[in-house]
């Protein structure tokens, strides 16, 4: 086999030391060595990212070594094809001359194979009297058999790291359900706790997650996220203990809370005994001090929640908040979070609430979180519906009024 010898490409093609190197380490092959030329062709292509060639590469390989009559790579044979650049072109697929060309030099560079250029450039082989093949000149696959070993330890590197990253992925995935779904269960449940902070913790991490991540940033935010799903259990864990033992300690008063239970127990969604679906002979005393808007104003800023009263319309406060209830429902909003803002706000104004969510839904993430939100800073005495209806009014184009 010719591989005791270094040659230079013809015509302007430069020569590097690298291209020296690994012409002369074809001769350290090892005496008998062999290898099936499709195997390690499947091991270039599950290599082909960290070698550096494209899938155009592996197409010309492919057409190079179809030009090799035998199935087996030897080291006592000669290893090198002498096609045209047409007959190249064609088995690659038909592809351009230009970038066939150019895709050849990529396999060059990659160590794949090596030129074996004649005095004038051409490809050919001379016989001897016998027939056989004394010399050629083409492109010698030499160094496909001399990297078999390390072609096929890559690859089973490259394939290993694509299950790892699949599986961390879909770690990620499942982690980032779980967290995103315990933290709106609190937030929509009312549990004690600063859960804003947490999904905001959440959310930034999400953010942190490339637009193409490789396994390393990966394995990161996954490792982060179980950190947050860890303190979030953790928490969630120390409210439960702590309502158990606030069970205990009341189990001697359940006579007392019976009533108070069995008004909760009504709060079912589309319930017609929500608070929210009619007004009550009685109002908590904080809801008497919070004004209710005019019907007409909230129903200009809010359009969208007369599709949900009777026949498609609204014209009473008690159709404004039969038609929030089954709203409540739609947008995911706790029976309780809306019993809340009920006896904070008022029944009117906790249904005015809900239309203007309605009417934002699109842009609020947790709109159970947000009537959380809205009832507590309304109970501290730093929220009122007026900016909210006024902004509404001024997005739908209209103004507001004075009621009368």
């Amino acid at each position: 086999m010719q591989t005791g010898s270094v040659t230079t490409p013809f015509g302007r093609r430069p020569v590097t030391l690298a291209l020296v190197r690994r012409q002369m380490a074809l001769a350290d092959i090892k005496q008998g060595k062999t290898a099936d030329k499709w195997k390690v062709f499947r091991d270039v292509s599950a290599a082909m990212d960290v070698l550096g060639i494209q899938s155009n590469s592996l197409a010309v390989l492919d057409a190079l070594l179809s030009f090799y009559p035998d199935n087996e790579l030897r080291q006592d044979a000669k290893l090198i094809v002498f096609p045209s650049n047409a007959q190249l072109a064609l088995r690659a697929h038909g592809m351009a001359g230009a970038t066939l060309r150019r895709h050849i030099a990529t396999l060059v560079e990659a160590g794949l194979i090596v030129r074996k250029d004649s005095a004038n450039g051409k490809r050919y082989a001379r016989k001897d009297g016998a027939g056989e093949i004394e010399s050629a000149f083409g492109f010698d696959l030499s160094p496909l058999l001399a990297r078999s070993e390390e072609l096929a330890v890559t690859a089973q590197q490259v394939m290993a790291d694509r299950a790892t990253f699949r599986k961390t992925k879909e770690s990620l995935t499942i982690c980032r359900r779980d967290v995103r779904k315990l933290i709106s269960a609190a937030i929509d449940e009312g549990a004690d706790g600063d859960w804003q902070a947490i999904e905001g913790m959440y959310i930034a991490l999400v953010g942190r997650i490339p637009r193409v991540p490789t396994l390393s940033d990966v394995a990161t935010i996954l490792e982060e996220m179980q950190m947050l799903q860890e303190e979030v259990i953790n928490r969630l864990d120390i409210l439960g203990n702590s309502e158990n033992m606030s069970t205990n300690g009341a189990h001697g008063e359940q006579h007392i809370q019976n009533s108070k239970s069995e008004f909760l127990n009504e709060l079912e969604p589309s319930s017609e005994k929500e608070q929210g679906a009619k007004l009550g002979n009685k109002r908590p005393p904080m809801s008497e001090t919070i004004k209710a808007f005019p019907l007409g104003m909230v129903l200009k800023a809010c359009p969208a929640i007369a599709d949900y009263g009777p026949g498609g319309a609204i014209g009473s406060w008690r159709e404004l908040m039969s038609a929030a209830v089954v709203v409540r429902s739609m947008l995911g909003v706790s029976a309780s979070a809306y019993q809340d803002a009920c006896e904070i706000m008022g029944p009117e104004n906790a249904a005015a609430a809900i239309a203007c969510i309605l009417e934002r839904a699109n842009f609020i993430n947790s709109p159970g979180g947000y009537l959380r939100a809205l009832t507590r800073r309304t109970e501290r005495g730093e929220f009122s519906l007026g900016p909210m209806i006024v902004a509404l009014l001024k997005a739908n184009g209209l103004t507001a009024f004075k009621a009368g």
